[in-house]
Formats: structure tokens, sequence, C-alpha cells
């Protein structure tokens, strides 16, 4: 059983790899076809399509996973096809409402609310989008709950395949905002159709004999049940988007230009790029606690724990640092339009925020593993509460910077409240000696790189616009390699003259590098030398 565990966490990893990388390719390539005025509108689209599609599934993935599995352990059938069927009556009803809900309010919300006529056609075109990406959750949720996790992944790769490929051609062809929109609802349809062939290859066919004996009052009974489950879930998915996507792009929709919102749009992206870490700790974390506090182990718990966060700290916190210092070059690097520097402040802040949702995100799992679901949702919505406050103020005050500020300022408190209520249940205390000793190993870095001409670096990129490709591939980002490198040997130096480096850690390195094939040999000599220096 462990070992499926730990395969089917590792083939999620990946599908969250995949989703995660794609949807950056996605912002990034419509960035920089649309513009900043183009994909301003966008990002109102986006945020519109995230919620609509969270309200219009109900949260059910989850509920369906977890009833499957249960049923399928029983052996029960027929509960387990019935489960699937109920679920997608449900998902299906709410994606067909929803959809007429969004395509009715998008002249309302684009000429009433954004006072952007451009925005009305994207908004009704996210309304195609709802009934493909509903039953593809439901594929999904049957697919985890029979532990068929590549079939996740298969459809996560369908999705973004098509989408990205098909955003680009109709921008290409001159639908522009409405065909990147439009490309997001290609790429559902074909997830869509990817889990239809797979359900009925595997799961469907061997339901496919089974009969169903339901009443309508017994499938109102489990859709009752159904629906409970997946509540929280739903409050808490939506709660994220509002505030990590949502809240600051419909608030700078409203009191700013298209272009401005472009401006924060493409900032919001590069900022997330830590998410992919704490993501992958918080998938481990989350049984371990659980398990630790069965077994009622309070010094596994501890180890859990304290490691979790040490982690996160450890890969995260050099990641903003660096960001915060060559926010501008970092833009300059990702975008053709030299005009989204004018993110590049936004960005800065945003950068401190995400180190901030990472360890709320690491934090949020240590709880749920304590059995303690509720707690990261109550305080999620605290946080909607206070960012749509601090934004309405801000915004209007000091434009797309004071929606990063209200983000930011909005993490540090959710941070800092789950942290604390997560070491109470737990009965856990931090090793900050040790936290410490990162943060200031992660600041002599930061005044490294502080002493580099940022200027440099953004002459590096300009320059290569003017030559061939392979001499512009190479011009625009040797130099940023060069400064990663340095980055990462300052890093490391300063990890092991302020007394941050353990053991512990080169034996997690270790095991990380005995999977990297050819290359094992190279880095065990690289791993053998830092680690006389761990203590």
């Amino acid at each position: 059983m462990s070992s499926k565990i730990a395969r089917g966490s590792l083939i999620m990893l990946i599908g969250y790899f995949i989703f995660r990388v794609g949807g950056y390719i996605y912002r990034f390539v419509t960035a920089n076809l649309l513009g900043p005025a183009g994909f301003g509108i966008l990002n109102l689209a986006l945020p519109t399509q995230s919620i609509l599609i969270q309200i219009a599934s109900g949260g059910m993935p989850p509920a369906i996973a977890k009833h499957v599995s249960e049923y399928s352990a029983q052996g029960d059938e027929e509960m387990v096809k019935q489960v699937i069927h109920t679920s997608l009556k449900i998902v299906i009803v709410l994606g067909l409402f929803f959809s007429l809900i969004i395509f009715l309010l998008a002249d309302p919300l684009a000429y009433g609310y954004f006072h952007k006529p451009e925005a009305a056609l994207p908004l009704k075109l996210v309304a195609l989008i709802t009934p493909f990406s509903v039953v593809v959750g439901v594929f999904r949720g049957a697919f985890q709950g029979v532990f068929q996790m590549g079939n996740i992944v298969i459809t996560k790769a369908f999705e973004q395949v098509f989408m990205i490929s098909s955003a680009i051609i109709l921008i290409w062809v001159g639908f522009q905002v409405a065909g990147a929109v439009t490309g997001t609802a290609i790429g559902f349809l074909f997830s869509a159709l990817a889990g239809y062939y797979l359900y009925r290859r595997g799961l469907g066919k061997r339901l496919k004999d089974v009969k169903l004996s339901f009443t309508l009052k017994q499938e109102l009974s489990l859709a009752k049940v159904l629906i409970i489950f997946a509540l929280p879930v739903l409050i808490t998915g939506l709660a994220e988007t509002a505030l990590f996507d949502a809240i600051g792009n419909f608030i700078v929709g409203r009191y700013l230009a298209s272009e401005q919102l472009g401006f924060y749009g493409a900032a919001t992206p590069v900022a997330r790029l830590p998410l992919i870490i704490s993501m992958s700790v918080a998938t481990a974390v989350l049984p371990a606690t659980a398990e630790a506090m069965g077994l009622k182990n309070r010094h596994v718990l501890k180890g859990y724990v304290n490691q979790s966060y040490r982690y996160v700290s450890l890969v995260v916190l050099p990641m903003c640092v660096g960001t915060f210092v060559f926010a501008t070059p970092i833009m300059k690097l990702l975008y053709v339009n030299s005009a989204y520097m004018n993110g590049a402040a936004a960005l800065q802040l945003l950068s401190i925020g995400m180190l901030f949702f990472t360890i709320y995100t690491v934090s949020s799992s240590i709880a749920q593993g304590l059995g303690k679901p509720y707690l990261p949702m109550v305080i999620l919505i605290a946080g909607v509460i206070l960012d749509v406050a601090l934004s309405m103020y801000l915004v209007p005050l000091y434009g797309i910077t004071g929606a990063a500020a209200a983000t930011t300022i909005t993490a540090l408190f959710i941070m800092s409240t789950i942290v604390w209520k997560t070491l109470q249940v737990a009965d856990v205390k931090l090793e900050y000696k040790d936290l410490g000793r990162i943060v200031l190993a992660a600041g002599i870095m930061g005044a490294v790189l502080l002493l580099i001409p940022q200027s440099l670096l953004i002459s590096s990129a300009t320059l290569s616009s003017s030559l061939s490709n392979s001499i512009t591939f190479f011009s625009k980002y040797f130099v940023f390699l060069l400064v990663m490198i340095l980055a990462a040997t300052v890093y490391v130096v300063a990890l092991i003259l302020v007394g941050g480096l353990k053991k512990s850690d080169i034996s997690a390195i270790r095991k990380l590098s005995n999977k990297t094939g050819p290359l094992k040999g190279k880095l065990e000599k690289i791993i053998s030398f830092i680690e006389r220096f761990a203590h």
C-alpha cells in the first residue's frame, strides 16, 4: 500500500508540474502575442473562468475520489457507478446553469463594473468552457478514487497542449483575446474527450454490466452526502482563487486602464513560480503528518513539521530574494514588449507575498493532516475580506503596486495566523535558529546580487532582439544563467558560513541526485565536497 501511495503521489506531482508549467507558458505566450492592453482584458476573463469552473464543479472531484475509493475497497460496484453517475448529473446541471449566468452577466460586468466594453465578448466566451471542464473533473475524481493517477496526468497533458496551441493559432489568425479564451475551451474539450476514452477503456469497462437500482429519493440522498463533503473544498478553492488571482485583477480592472491590468497580469505568474516547490512539499507532508498523529508519535510529528518549513524556506526564500532583486531584468527577459517592465515593482512585492503564501500552503496541509480541515478555510475567508478592503483602498491610490501590496499584506496575515494555530494544535515549537540561519544566508546572497548592475542584464536581453535566432537565445539567457550559478554558489557558501547546512539536507539532496541518471556521478562529487561542511 505504501508503494502505491508513493507512486501515486509522484505521478500526481508530475501532473501538477505539467499543469503549472502549461499555465505559465500559456500566460507568457499570450502576453507577448496580445500586448499589455489585450493581455489585461484576458486577465479579466481568466479569473472569471477559474471561479466559474470551481462553482460549477461544486468541489465534486475530491468527493468522487473519496467515495469511489471507499466503495471500491468494499467491492460495492453498484455504488461506485452510482456515485459517478450522480456526480455527473450534479455538475452538468450546475455547469449549464452557471454558464448561462456568466453569459448574462458579461455585458453588465464589462460595461457597468469594469467600464471596458472590449471585455464583453471574452467574458461571454468563458461560458463555453464550463460544460467541458466539469465533466473532466468527474473523470479525474473517478480516476483518483481507483488510483489511476496516470489517467489524470494524461487528461491534464491534453488540456495544456490543445489550450496553448489553439490559443496561439487563434490569436495569429486575428481573433485576439477572444481567440485566447476560446483556446482554453478547446483545451478542456479535448481533455474531456481523453477522459471519456480512458474511462470507457478502464473503469467504465469494469462497470459496464453493473445495473443501477437507486430510486430518485435514494439518489437525492446520495447527492446530499456528496455536496456536504464537497462544500468545504469548494469554499477553500474559491477563497484561494479570489486571493491570488481574482481580487487583484478585478479591482485593478475597475479602476485602471487595460494596459495597467496587463502589467499586473504579467507579474503574477512569475511571482507564483515558488508554488511548485511548496505544493510538492505540501503533497508529502499531509499523509506524513496524519500518520504521525495516528501513531501518537510527538517526536516524529515535530520532525515532519520542522522539516517541512525548513525545506520550503531553503529553496523558496532564495528564489524570492533573487526575484525581488532582479524583477526588472526578469520582466524584460520573459516579455518581448519592454512595456511589461512597468510591472516590476508589483513583481517585487508579489514575490514577498508568494513567499508568505508558500509557507501558508505547507501549514494548510499540516493542519489537514492534523484533522483540522476547516482551519485553512476559515483563515482564507478572513483573508479574502482583508484583501478586498485593502485593494479597494490601495489600488486607487497606488495602482498595481497597491494591488500587489494588498496581496502581500494579506498573505502575511494568513501565513502568520495559520502557522500560529497549526503549531498550537500540533504542540510543536519551530526551530527558529535554523530558520534564522536560512534567512541570513538568503540575505547575504541578496546583498551580493545587489552589486551586479541591473543594466547589464537588461542590455543583454535588449541586445539579443537584434541578433539571429541562435545567437539571440544564447545571448539572452547566458548572462542570466551565469548570475543564477553565482547566486546559488553564494547562497550555499553563506549557508555553510552561518552554520545553516545540516547533514539531513545533504541526505535529502543525495536521494534526489540518485535519480538524475548520467549526472549522478558528477553530482555525487559535489555533494561529497559540500558534506564536509555540514553539521
